[in-house]
């Protein structure tokens, strides 16, 4: 009988696979041709292999007719490679597969013939051939949109502000402000007409921002299938007279999930919203983040917690097996470097930020401070991609943390992206 992985290890495979899908994006979206010589091809699961090469060759063929040779060359060399590359299969994969090939500039009118195969975590639907001076990435990144969303709303009787929970980021939209005039202090009959005219005021107010947030939540693309609910925020008894009238579209109002206290109707208000939703939106990626990072903040504040940030001292609790959950910035853009001289064999390993456009093995090392012989990059690695191979030695945990609320944001901001709830205090 096969052993059942469990579903905690399911959602740490797919959160590292989706950080690493999103980061081989980023690296494919820096690389630039000098025109329109770079290949983006996409092959869906059902396409016959056969039939691909033979387009291929066909384009190959057609190749004759630009009329730079520069040009001209590498796109057929392109093709070679994609050609090569296409004989180890004998069809696509379960999802299909993107190929990106071209001659993609270094620097210093140099160019580096580089061939790159993504199989995505979703299937692709539509086969394309395309050339340009930068790859097609668009089908791909469209597969890192969440699959669900909120609306979210919090109102008072003076503004009201409107947007999406996407997962883990919380989108504001737009808001608007009332001319609803404050209460009437002076009796008689004035102060009944004053009141009639500010219920009036009131209710047109409702309509104005029942219309415009109705609006918005139903020109989410595939609303039916993607928008899973509203919540609404604000004072009672603001948040339950809109609710409970006709100001929003039937479809949005029968998905209200909730009505929730909030204090602020502004953007922030939004994010006031989604803290105090938490048993509401139990589940949602961006609620199992915020009590990873309170568990975290807890441990910090006490005199002998079970806390650590900073790279060297995480890495010194995971070597140790001290480690219950690793969590590390989302933004986290660094590598660890591996630096040796070819001489004596000195080595040293370094950790530096990873910056658009460049690559490690273009900067100068220096020279080895025992013999003097230039130094070289003898490896180099993603500081995620290590420091979670660190984690699977001592099963701990990993979670990946956006920074679209308050307490992510300062896991990168204010502990450089790396912390850690220990098993144990260690003093490291």
């Amino acid at each position: 009988m096969a052993e059942e992985i469990p579903q905690a290890q399911i959602e740490k495979d797919e959160a590292r696979k989706r950080y690493e899908f999103k980061k081989a994006l980023e690296k494919l979206e820096e690389k630039e041709g000098s025109g329109t010589e770079l290949i983006s091809l996409y092959i869906p699961p059902d396409k016959q292999i056969y039939d691909v090469t033979a387009q291929l060759r066909d384009e190959y063929g057609q190749c004759a007719n630009i009329k730079s040779k520069q040009t001209r060359t590498n796109v057929q060399s392109a093709i070679s490679s994609i050609l090569a590359r296409l004989k180890y299969y004998k069809t696509p994969p379960e999802n299909g597969m993107a190929v990106f090939c071209g001659a993609i500039n270094v620097g210093g009118d140099k160019t580096d013939l580089e061939s790159i195969i993504v199989e995505p975590p979703e299937a692709i639907r539509t086969y394309s051939y395309r050339c340009s001076s930068n790859f097609e990435l668009e089908p791909l990144k469209a597969m890192l949109d969440d699959k669900f969303v909120y609306g979210l709303l919090v109102i008072d009787r003076r503004e009201a502000y409107w947007g999406f929970l996407r997962g883990t980021h919380i989108e504001p939209i737009n808001g608007t402000t009332s001319t609803v005039p404050g209460k009437q202090r002076k009796g008689g009959q004035s102060s009944i007409r004053f009141e009639r005219l500010r219920l009036i005021a009131i209710h047109e107010f409702y309509k104005k921002v029942g219309e415009r947030a109705s609006e918005a939540f139903l020109a989410e693309p595939n609303f039916f299938e993607k928008f899973k609910g509203v919540l609404i925020g604000g004072p009672m008894p603001t948040k339950e007279e809109f609710a409970e009238g006709d100001f929003l579209h039937h479809e949005v109002k029968k998905r209200i999930i909730g009505l929730f206290d909030a204090s602020y109707t502004n953007e922030f208000g939004l994010r006031e919203l989604v803290d105090n939703a938490q048993d509401a939106l139990r589940g949602v990626d961006i609620m199992d983040e915020k009590k990873e990072m309170t568990r975290f903040f807890k441990e910090l504040i006490k005199e002998n917690g079970c806390a650590a940030y900073g790279e060297e001292s995480v890495r010194a609790n995971l070597e140790a097996g001290a480690v219950d959950t690793l969590l590390l910035s989302e933004k986290l853009r660094k590598a660890r470097l591996t630096i040796e001289c070819g001489n004596c064999g000195y080595q040293e390993v370094k950790t530096l930020q990873v910056e658009a456009g460049k690559k490690f093995k273009d900067l100068p090392f220096g020279h080895c401070p025992k013999c003097q012989s230039p130094l070289y990059l003898a490896d180099e690695t993603d500081i995620i991609e290590e420091l979670t191979s660190l984690a699977d030695i001592s099963n701990t945990r990993v979670e990946i943390i956006s920074d679209d609320f308050e307490e992510g944001s300062m896991l990168f901001s204010a502990f450089g992206g790396i912390a850690a709830i220990l098993r144990y205090p260690t003093g490291m």
